[in-house]
């Protein structure tokens, strides 16, 4: 008796040629990312896929530091911040008239070299720590809290892709310091702040308010949830939630640190 051959079974993990090109994923992060990120799911590892917008942000970033800093205001800004620090410690008695003097100009000298020295390490880290870290916040939710099954690395593709959002980041908030010649301009609620100042909780927690920073995190919570097969609200609960405990810790810190040396300055 003749048997019948057995049939084999299609490998659905086995993974799938791309059907976009590195340039379409790169522009499509903007538009469709959920398409995008299927395709990561579903494609073979690619290191270009974080590798490539890493280096653009790097770019973009340090090309907007020269422009930033090669204007006039922006370098006026630098001196009248640290002319108020100084002024500040005279007015608590902690420096005499000759010590401001010294204190000022050591202030510009080095107020301007650590602010572009800043400038340069930013985009480095955002590009080649962000997907990295983040990579890994997105595969322990989504393998391991979500039960998705997927690689870390497909994480940090991911989220590698999705820096695109941070780079157009960098050109919004860039031309925004340029044309309104102030070094804190952003596309955030500081925008309503006619004369902002670091030290003040209200205006970093109004600069945290960014439609930049909200589109990114939507764009990781959509590839959290197609990487994971869950709904994008239920990704985004913990995209967001990470991401505004992570915010309010920092500046909750930055309040104690101020309320700290206020104490020690009494």
């Amino acid at each position: 008796m003749e048997q019948t051959p057995l049939t084999q079974e299609p490998q659905l993990d086995a993974p799938q040629p791309p059907t976009m090109s590195l340039a379409g994923r790169l522009l499509n992060v903007f538009a469709t990312p959920g398409d995008v990120f299927q395709e990561v799911k579903t494609a073979s590892v690619s290191t270009a896929n974080w590798l490539v917008p890493a280096v653009i942000l790097v770019l973009v970033g340090w090309t907007a530091a020269w422009l930033i800093f090669s204007q006039p205001s922006i370098t006026h800004q630098l001196s009248e911040i640290t002319d108020q620090a100084i002024q500040k410690q005279i007015e608590r008695g902690h420096l005499s008239e000759q010590q401001a003097e010294q204190a000022h100009a050591m202030g510009e000298k080095w107020a301007g070299l650590s602010s572009k020295i800043g400038a340069a390490l930013i985009p480095i880290l955002g590009g080649f720590a962000t997907p990295f870290v983040w990579g890994l916040i997105v595969w322990l939710v989504g393998a391991k809290a979500l039960k998705g099954n997927f690689p870390y690395m497909k994480a940090v593709e991911v989220v590698g892709l999705a820096n695109m959002i941070s780079v157009l980041d960098a050109i919004v908030k860039t031309l925004l310091i340029v044309g309104m010649g102030n070094l804190y301009a952003s596309p955030s609620l500081v925008l309503l702040v006619k004369e902002f100042d670091p030290q003040n909780p209200v205006h970093s927690l109004l600069a945290v308010v960014n439609v930049m920073t909200f589109w990114l995190l939507a764009v990781r919570a959509i590839g959290l949830a197609r990487l994971s097969g869950t709904s994008f609200a239920k990704a985004a609960l913990w995209v967001f939630g990470i991401w505004a405990a992570y915010t309010g810790f920092m500046v909750g810190l930055g309040v104690l640190a101020q309320a700290a040396f206020k104490r020690m300055g009494a």
